[in-house]
């Protein structure tokens, strides 16, 4: 409860910093904790599924390795692409968590 309580809080914050909001999100990478979190973040925000960055079905949660992993992936294979924004939050043990709104390249 705890992640799909207050993580789309922290990236509609991060949002707002940015001057954005979650229709200019281009990309959502989250922590690969469970496909579960990442859907109910994504529906909370009203990002289609379709827009999620996971690499949870080919290596399972990588722990602090998964948001950089399944960036440099997305990267790779050409999802990611020069000016787009990607909605990154991280969360962990001891309820902490983390988010930064990125513009590619």
């Amino acid at each position: 409860k705890f992640a799909t309580r207050e993580v789309p809080t922290v990236l509609e914050e991060a949002l707002d910093s940015a001057g954005m909001t979650a229709d200019d999100i281009d990309w959502l990478l989250l922590h690969q904790a469970n496909i579960r979190i990442m859907d109910v973040v994504a529906d909370r925000l009203g990002v289609p599924k379709e827009k999620i960055i996971t690499n949870l079905a080919s290596y399972g949660n990588t722990s602090a390795g998964s948001i950089p992993i399944a960036l440099d992936e997305a990267v790779r294979s050409g999802k990611v692409k020069k000016g787009d924004v990607i909605a990154c939050a991280g969360f962990g043990a001891g309820l902490s968590w983390g988010s930064a709104i990125l513009k590619w390249g």
